[in-house]
């Protein structure tokens, strides 16, 4: 567990993740050549999808040695459409490194990942790349970083030159200047400055740790043993954000970071406990090599060449090919089969897996993604995984009918893939609707439909599940009589009808006295009205909240029936909607829409229009908090506008609140459309 280092690279879209992969396998000798991602031959990027949008759409592994070290790394798409491959590799690894685009203001995708991950109980630092650019400023985009967030990145690896002329870095904590891995002279003019970050870098090492601080206020500074001791030791406990410049295009500093790898971040040895759950209980582990197992599928995906592969850390003990293991989250045995090693789509096959190590599970019968793996005797499991709430929705149905049956068990593959994406069959509209975190996210999905399984999907935005009711009350008489050669049908009943307090449902009284109407019929006429009721009368949406007195009727003892009483209650209750002022009711959710200042006024003024109700605001951070109501037929569309309205920085969580009145000019226009498609 010592000499292995797992890495997550998260943070920008075009900052450079994928290439900095490439150049560290180049330097530590795995690969004999630099993959292009232009010309698709990037280890990472190996998916048709990634080649076509040249960038990354699903997290890539891969593995290397370095100075006797092993380090992992767990390569995840930028793009927040896709949290749950950042989510997931931030769970295989000990440190999050957020790689920003040292050529750019800060970007919104890097900020978007550093919020989504930011309670993640794991390491972070940052990558500074592209260093090599025109614009490139290192201290930039460090103050940058500070503004934005609330991080307080220290640079350990500082840049010599900058843009073009950018040629090596310095090691602060060594004070040691290096190029292409050589050391060189720290060049005069920058003397000052290492001077000044070296005394940055001390204080916040030995702010850490009580020992290291008493020792520098006494002498007033830290020798190099205590500053690399002390820095690794701050890092590993949260307590300092490292910072690295690097270009990876010209593999400047990209060896320097790779030591800094081995040698300032932690190992899963140094950080050997985690938080499970044991019996519906929390509880912290120990971690070691020679404890139980307690293993973790991180993603799981279908490889149409290979079949349903696991990717897996191993957090303690050891895995072992053939061995049977017991999927707590499913209550189930399985059985490891072949395991491997994992660089992109190349696999090396191992017979067992370590504590610390990630690795590749093949056709798993029971575990998927986010489930454990432990002794057949254990009672432990991963603590569930909080994911972002959806806000984004889109109806799903198979293009062709002889589709129809198929689509099922495609879309639960694909689900298993990305746990922000879940299907739900509506069964107030027939829809099976998606809910997910974006509109590239929910693209892919059809995509992959297509190019897997040859199954065309269409999607749209799904129906509003609105309800029906009424605002007033009726009293209301109906007589069904028809009269033909044979049998006749006869069936009469006398309704009071009243509304009731919202989220009442239906209740149905029978106040018949006398016989009026003989008691083996009222089950009938409470059957017809429950049968309108879930078909709805004004709309086409279930009725809620009425109250229905049934006290008198007729019958006759040759033509009554069921099937009359039936038709007598559904024409008496439809008569009793025209007295009793129908109204629609609409699903209102709770929204917490987090936006920085600046465009406090264009979203308060967004939320008017779409009728929202603002219900007050609190500062989180360096951003505010808007708590709002809104209709779900307006939530619907919501999230690209908030896009466009913030530059892509605001953000929301939503959650259902309850059903209110709908306004008379849209019930009006949810009426008419559902009679145009009648």
């Amino acid at each position: 567990m010592e000499n292995i280092r797992n890495i997550a690279l998260v943070g920008a879209i075009g900052a450079g993740k994928t290439s900095l992969v490439e150049q560290m396998l180049f330097n530590s000798k795995t690969t004999n050549r630099i993959g292009k991602i232009d010309d698709g031959t990037t280890v990472m990027d190996f998916n048709p999808e990634e080649i076509e949008r040249k960038s990354s759409v699903s997290l890539g592994i891969a593995n290397l040695m370095w100075k006797k070290n092993k380090i992992n790394i767990v390569d995840a798409p930028g793009l927040v459409d896709f949290s749950s491959e950042q989510i997931s590799a931030s769970i295989a690894a000990e440190t999050i490194l957020f790689v920003a685009n040292g050529a750019s203001e800060f970007d919104v995708s890097l900020e978007k990942s550093i919020e989504l991950l930011v309670d993640r109980p794991v390491v972070k630092g940052f990558i500074i790349n592209r260093l090599d650019n025109e614009g490139a400023d290192f201290n930039k985009a460090i103050e940058r970083i500070r503004e934005n967030t609330d991080f307080n990145p220290t640079p350990i690896l500082i840049p010599i030159g900058s843009e073009h002329k950018f040629s090596g870095v310095i090691d602060i904590a060594k004070g040691k200047a290096f190029k292409n891995g050589q050391e060189i002279e720290i060049p005069a003019n920058m003397t000052d400055q290492v001077e000044e970050r070296k005394m940055e870098l001390m204080e916040a090492v030995a702010e850490s740790n009580d020992d290291l601080l008493e020792k520098y206020f006494e002498v007033g500074e830290l020798t190099k043993e205590e500053m690399t001791i002390g820095l690794k030791s701050a890092i590993s406990q949260g307590k300092l954000t490292p910072a690295f410049a690097t270009s990876a295009t010209h593999d400047i500093g990209v060896t320097d970071l790779m030591d800094a790898i081995v040698e300032y971040l932690p190992s899963p040895a140094d950080r050997n406990e985690i938080q499970v759950i044991q019996n519906n209980e929390e509880k912290i582990i120990q971690l070691s090599d020679t404890g139980d197992l307690f293993a973790y599928v991180f993603k799981s995906f279908s490889d149409p060449n290979v079949g349903d592969i696991s990717y897996v850390r191993v957090f303690s003990g050891k895995m072992t090919s053939g061995s049977d293991v017991y999927i707590p989250e499913k209550d189930s045995k399985d059985r490891i089969g072949s395991m491997y090693y994992v660089n992109g789509k190349n696999r090396v096959d191992t017979d067992e897996l370590k504590a610390g190590d990630i690795g590749g599970l093949v056709k798993m019968k029971v575990a998927r993604g986010f489930d454990s793996i432990v002794n057949t005797n254990s009672k432990l499991k991963f603590r569930e995984i909080k994911l972002p709430t959806p806000v984004y929705w889109q109806s799903i149905k198979a293009a062709n009918q002889h589709d129809e049956d198929k689509i099922g068990a495609a879309m639960a593959k694909l689900l298993d893939e990305d746990h922000t994406l879940n299907l739900d069959m509506n069964q107030e509209t027939a829809e099976n609707v998606i809910s997910c975190i974006g509109e590239q996210q929910v693209s892919l999905l059809q995509k992959r439909l297509k190019s897997r399984y040859k199954i065309e999907a269409n999607l749209k935005t799904p129906s509003v599940p609105y309800k029906e009711t009424i605002s007033g009350t009726a009293d209301v008489h109906y007589k069904h009589k028809k009269q033909s050669g044979g049998k006749g049908q006869f069936g009469e009943v006398y309704f009071r009808v009243k509304p009731l307090a919202r989220g009442a449902g239906f209740e149905f009284v029978n106040s018949v006295v006398g016989g009026r109407i003989p008691t083996k019929f009222i089950p009938a006429i409470e059957k017809g009205l429950v049968e309108v009721i879930g078909k709805g009368i004004i709309s086409g949406n279930q009725i809620v909240d009425l109250c229905v007195d049934v006290y008198d009727g007729g019958y006759h003892d040759v033509d009554s029936s069921e099937m009359a009483f039936k038709i007598a209650s559904w024409n008496a209750l439809k008569k009793a909607f025209e007295i009793a002022k129908p109204i629609l009711l609409e699903p209102v959710h709770n929204v917490q829409i987090i936006i920085p200042d600046e465009y406090m006024g264009d979203v308060m003024g967004d939320i008017s229009t779409r009728r929202g109700k603002i219900q007050g605001m609190e500062k989180k951070g360096k951003k505010q908090v808007l708590n709002a109501e809104m209709p779900l037929s307006e939530l619907m569309g919501y999230y690209p506008a908030l896009k466009s309205l913030t530059q892509g920085r605001g953000k929301f969580i939503q959650e259902f609140s309850h059903y209110e009145k709908v306004p008379g000019d849209i019930t009006a226009k949810v009426i008419a459309a559902a009679n145009k498609e009648d």
